[in-house]
């Protein structure tokens, strides 16, 4: 009998090595660190727009249980601060942020996710993304490329930009070279403006020595450091980008290669930080408002006149109503947000639109 019992034993000492060693494994396998590499459009140390990436990486890191670590490199280090998106689809890095016009000239279907002249400002936008069908269009948009988008954050209403001489007319904007990227761009070039796509970190210096005539940035708490108010006096509101969403772009290749936990955190990291950056930009518009106003009181706030606002109005239906006649999916982009709009809008005017016009 001893021989039966030593093999017992045996046998009961192979099955628990087997299953320390199985479980060792499945602690090092839940335990595999993935490392990421996101590149963004922006500076170094861009306020706003930067710090969102470094929300996300934190938030991703800090809820992975540091099994998510994620390197971002700014426009100085890979040098093409408008190439975010060749550069995540060819797998060079796995992720970005930058705004989908960018690259509309690549995939022009991608500016809609941006933000379109007399549409949605940023609550109803974000509301057409998560409940009105903007994310199953946007990845309608994207699945060809090998890439995934999110919503990035939201710089909420743009200014209409900084001039150095006063627009009365649309005859002023003949001939007017402006920097103003997207389907805005399109719409200024039809009434006819020249605009030009140019890299955040030239926009001081193609003013200041005259490549162009006019800029729009973003809004005061962007536009504030940039300095412009010393070279152009005449600060226009809004028209173009109601509610200027960002985006976080991912490898599809890298996303499926990521455990389903990993993905969901990703996925709510984006969401945060997306968030935490439209609050933030609230706040900060503000603040530098304020500042602005106070330290420069020849800025020259301006509306462009109704005739002007009328024509860029007329440009963008027309606009639309030709990219919707020649593009299927771009058709079915601009009627989904032109129903969206209609339903939400008189929601607005009746809420937020009327609190603010009795006070």
């Amino acid at each position: 009998m001893l021989p039966s019992k030593l093999k017992l034993r045996s046998l009961l000492a192979g099955t628990l090595a087997l299953s320390l060693a199985l479980s060792s494994f499945s602690v090092l396998a839940a335990e595999k660190v993935y490392r990421l590499k996101l590149a963004e459009t922006w500076g170094p140390n861009t306020p706003i727009l930067g710090d969102a990436t470094k929300n996300m990486a934190k938030l991703a890191e800090e809820m992975s249980n540091g099994r998510l670590k994620i390197r971002i490199d700014s426009a100085n280090k890979h040098k093409a601060p408008l190439g975010i998106f060749d550069m995540v689809k060819s797998g060079q890095y796995d992720l970005g942020h930058s705004s989908s016009y960018y690259w509309k000239g690549k995939v022009p279907n991608t500016l809609y996710f941006s933000s379109m002249p007399f549409g949605m400002i940023s609550t109803e936008q974000y509301a057409w993304f998560y409940r009105g069908g903007g994310m199953e269009l946007m990845e309608k948009v994207y699945a060809p490329h090998n890439l995934l988008s999110f919503p990035g954050g939201n710089s909420d209403i743009q200014m209409g930009g900084w001039f150095k001489k006063e627009i009365n007319s649309v005859d002023d904007l003949k001939g007017l070279k402006i920097r103003i990227p997207g389907f805005a761009g399109e719409v200024m070039a039809k009434v006819g403006a020249k605009p030009t796509n140019i890299a955040p970190g030239e926009l001081y210096t193609s003013l200041e020595r005259g490549t162009i005539d006019a800029l729009e940035w973003v809004g005061p708490a962007f536009d504030l450091r940039m300095g412009f108010q010393k070279i152009a006096p005449y600060y226009y509101t809004a028209w173009h980008e109601p509610g200027s969403e960002t985006q976080f772009l991912v490898n599809k290749k890298k996303w499926d290669s990521l455990p389903k936990d990993l993905q969901t955190i990703l996925e709510t990291a984006f969401r945060v930080a997306a968030f935490d950056m439209y609050t933030q930009a609230v706040d900060a518009n503000a603040s530098s408002w304020a500042t602005m106003s106070a330290q420069y009181p020849d800025i020259k706030v301006r509306d462009f006149p109704p005739e002007v606002l009328k024509a860029m109005k007329t440009a963008t239906t027309e606009l639309l109503e030709q990219q919707a006649s020649s593009d299927l999916l771009a058709k079915e982009i601009i009627e989904s947000q032109r129903q969206y709009l209609t339903k939400v809008r008189a929601w607005t005017d009746i809420s937020s639109k009327a609190y603010l016009d009795t006070n």
